[in-house]
């Protein structure tokens, strides 16, 4: 990956984690749909408006979104939505790229750029490097790291409203450090819907008591 130097004049990149989960704060739930089924008309715009930016993910998300690509389906679903097939073309025309060890080149889905060393410091150079925007997509584990080590500048979750306590898949938050959230923006879509995000500071210990 080409790194471009640091100048003063340079401007850094902004790093967004980004989810999309259930009110419970799971990021899938099984034998529901994408968006779980809820995606209305204002939030459908509102993901058409979103500006042009690098995806950022980790070899399993890889491997899932990827097959998506190809045309592959989870299981019990025959087809997808022409949502859900709008989001997964979207995502193959942008640029990504995928932090692995496991992953071998050339990889087959269009777009994406292999890294094999640590993904903290490539995107520290990404950031560095004022590559424009950087996005999370999915990969809990990478986005955990990310924020340990202080590169993010946003954090955003857009809830919907449901509770998938029987059947929710990957809870976001598990093995997260406390984090301070300064809110920036919240929203609405569709009467149901709704957008929070924050500037994340991450807390070495809760703030009225000392470290555990």
């Amino acid at each position: 990956m080409l790194i471009t130097p640091l100048g003063k004049d340079t401007v850094m990149s902004e790093l967004l984690v980004d989810f999309i989960t259930s009110l419970d704060g799971y990021a899938s739930g099984e034998g529901w749909p994408g968006f779980w089924g809820l995606e209305g008309p204002e939030y459908l715009a509102w993901l058409g408006e979103q500006p042009e930016a690098t995806h950022l993910m980790g070899a399993n998300t890889y491997r899932l979104m990827s097959g998506f690509a190809a045309g592959e389906f989870p299981d019990g679903v025959d087809e997808f939505r022409p949502e859900e097939e709008a989001s997964v073309d979207g995502l193959t025309n942008a640029a990504k790229v995928v932090f692995s060890s496991s992953l071998e080149d050339p990889l087959t889905w269009a777009n994406t750029t292999l890294v094999r060393g640590d993904a903290v410091e490539a995107v520290r150079a990404m950031k560095s490097s004022g590559s424009g925007l950087l996005t999370t997509i999915g990969s809990l584990s990478l986005c955990r790291s990310l924020l340990r080590a202080g590169l993010v500048d946003r954090f955003r979750v857009v809830m919907f409203p449901v509770i998938t306590g029987a059947t929710g898949a990957e809870r976001i938050y598990d093995g997260y450090p406390d984090v301070a959230l300064e809110m920036v923006e919240h929203r609405t879509f569709d009467g149901r819907i709704q957008l929070v995000e924050y500037k994340p500071s991450v807390l070495e210990h809760p703030p009225l008591g000392a470290p555990a």
